[in-house]
């Protein structure tokens, strides 16, 4: 056989998978590649290639509902929620800017293998949050469903919310299921400049605790801003606390007021809608971070506290970049270098602080040597390994992507 299998349809997953079982071929699970990078520099006898399932199953917009093919690319989604004034809420991250590759690779069932959530996470959540169902194969040949185009679901054990984030090491999803929302009439962000990481915070922890109803919060140093590829802020001299509002023109008017009153000693601006859509994706993608500014360095992806993140950065290597989304709870850091020196102050930091850390971005050597995916207590190490054999008895889907021997 050829060293990429790519099945047309679910039938032929499953014959791909229960063929190298009983061949004892390890199998690498992707769609079209897009985060091929993040995970340990594990090595795989094949390539099983879902980006040949595409395609709407099911789609009842008054339901709110949408069952698509796992391949189905996320830009064709996204296209076909937006004709009927819809949108994905947890609003995933494209990776194409910090890979160096071309913009919407990323699929459906990559989205939300790895759970990925952008800056409406705050408010919506992430992607398991609007996982309904799912049909996949299991690392014993076998097709399984789960869940179904409800919300709430009595059919047993949620089978959703364990494969999101499983990083296809469980099973190769073929047929998901997904709840999408109304999109926004229009959104504006209100800018706050010159503030310090604990002032930012603080001022993003009292918007979120308003009545203003952001649904987005980071901070970027001046210097960060001006990589943005944002032209509104291409000229920062100052850093920038990004306060976003979405809904209806007559209610951002009310709740930019909110804003302002909260922060009205410090310099405020308003971006319109097309400036803050492009901020937005900026901060989603990080893009201030992407490869073009330089591959070779090492990109991180910390979640704690928001209140931490203050003295998680103070703690980060003194060349090390970063900026905040989730109001301080999501911090993107760039290293300099490398090494291993670099990991072991983000995990010197975190021990003190408290949060998780992965390893977004990185040499090969680099993901071979440190935990690329946060650690895990015994406890919960022994547990991943019981469900890993459970779905993967004989460990053939992904193998060692996140954590050795699993």
């Amino acid at each position: 056989m050829a060293d990429t299998l790519k099945p047309r349809d679910a039938t032929e997953v499953e014959r791909a998978v229960a063929w190298a079982v009983a061949e004892d071929k390890a199998l690498e699970i992707v769609g079209n590649g897009s985060k091929r990078g993040i995970g340990r520099a594990a090595q795989w006898d094949m390539t099983l290639d879902l980006s040949g399932l595409r395609g709407v199953t099911l789609y009842e917009p008054e339901e709110l509902v949408l069952s698509v093919r796992a391949g189905t690319p996320l830009a064709e989604v996204e296209t076909l929620l937006a004709s009927k004034g819809q949108a994905l809420a947890f609003e995933p991250m494209d990776h194409g800017a910090i890979f160096g590759g071309p913009s919407g690779q990323g699929t459906i069932g990559g989205a939300l293998a790895a759970n990925l959530s952008g800056p409406r996470r705050i408010k919506s959540g992430a992607a398991r949050d609007h996982f309904l169902g799912v049909t996949a194969v299991s690392g014993r040949g076998e097709t399984f469903k789960s869940g179904g185009r409800v919300v709430k679901n009595v059919t047993g054990y949620d089978l959703c919310k364990l494969l999101a984030g499983s990083w296809g090491t469980l099973a190769a999803m073929t047929d998901v299921t997904i709840k999408v929302l109304p999109g926004a009439e229009t959104e504006e962000t209100v800018i706050v400049s010159g503030l310090d990481e604990r002032e930012a915070v603080k001022a993003m922890s009292a918007a979120l605790g308003s009545s203003a109803d952001a649904s987005g919060a980071a901070y970027v140093p001046a210097a960060i801003a001006r990589r943005a590829d944002v032209p509104a802020l291409s000229p920062a001299a100052r850093s920038l606390t990004a306060l976003r509002l979405e809904g209806v023109a007559p209610s951002i008017a009310h709740r930019r007021e909110i804003l302002k009153a909260q922060n009205r000693s410090h310099d405020i601006d308003v971006l319109s809608e097309a400036d803050s859509r492009s901020l937005w994706r900026a901060v989603r993608d990080a893009m201030p971070f992407g490869a073009r500014h330089g591959a070779e360095r090492p990109l991180w992806r910390i979640s704690s506290a928001p209140m931490n993140g203050p003295d998680i950065a103070a703690k980060l290597p003194g060349d090390a970049e970063f900026f905040f989304d989730w109001a301080g709870g999501l911090i993107w850091v760039r290293l300099s270098e490398s090494g291993e020196a670099g990991a072991t102050a983000i995990a010197t930091a975190l021990a003190q602080h408290g949060g998780h850390a992965t390893l977004i971005r990185a040499p090969a050597s680099l993901r071979a040597s440190v935990s690329v995916f946060p650690p895990e207590p015994p406890a919960l190490a022994a547990l991943t390994r019981r469900v890993k054999e459970s779905f993967d008895p004989k460990g053939m889907l992904n193998p060692g992507r996140m954590y050795p021997g699993v």
